[in-house]
């Protein structure tokens, strides 16, 4: 799959300490796994000019106290709290300069987040898609990229789980209503 490096993102979903290493509160295995391949993702992606977006999942302590019925620390516990070590994006995928960075409190990386905005500003159209946890945040960021009409093309080796088939899921059900799955090999930015 041929990709525009200038109408295209690479979207890196809350690849955090959190979930990623083994001392983070929702660690997931499935999560570290995919660091390696995301990586070598991101080092062809900057060599063509491809811009990068990382989204870090961050929640103030008090973000819940007076939900009425959202609240992530009821579902997961207190996870990637503001300030935190947690909160941080793993070590092995640095930011660089010229990448953007997206702080959401939910789900979806598009709610309430500056994100489309910064898209469209940029003529960006095709994303790119990765990260974790595939069944949570990168199926709800994916979906909501559909919707505002962008290309969401989510990486299969690159989009971490907590099992298999969780994994499984979301991709069936991104290309079944809302995008494209492609395993990385098969991108190419040119």
């Amino acid at each position: 799959m041929q990709l525009e490096p200038e109408r295209t993102a690479v979207v890196v979903v809350d690849m955090q300490n959190g979930f990623c290493h083994p001392d983070g509160s929702l660690y997931a295995p499935g999560s570290e796994a995919v660091i390696e391949p995301i990586a070598d993702l991101l080092e062809r992606a900057r060599e063509a000019g491809t811009q990068v977006v990382f989204t870090r999942d961050v929640h103030p302590p008090d973000q819940f106290d007076d939900a009425h019925y959202y609240d992530e620390f009821d579902q997961w516990g207190e996870h990637v709290l503001e300030g935190s070590w947690e909160a941080e994006i793993v070590d092995e995928l640095p930011v660089e300069d010229g990448d953007h960075v997206i702080e959401k409190h939910t789900y979806d990386a598009f709610y309430n987040t500056e994100l489309e905005g910064w898209l469209n500003a940029r003529g960006i159209d095709d994303l790119v898609i990765c990260g974790t946890l595939a069944n949570v945040c990168v199926l709800h960021t994916g979906g909501s990229a559909g919707l505002r009409d962008f290309r969401p093309i989510m990486l299969e080796d690159c989009i971490g789980a907590i099992e298999d088939d969780h994994r499984e899921y979301a991709l069936d059900h991104a290309a079944w209503l809302f995008g494209e799955v492609e395993p990385s090999a098969e991108i190419a930015f040119a």
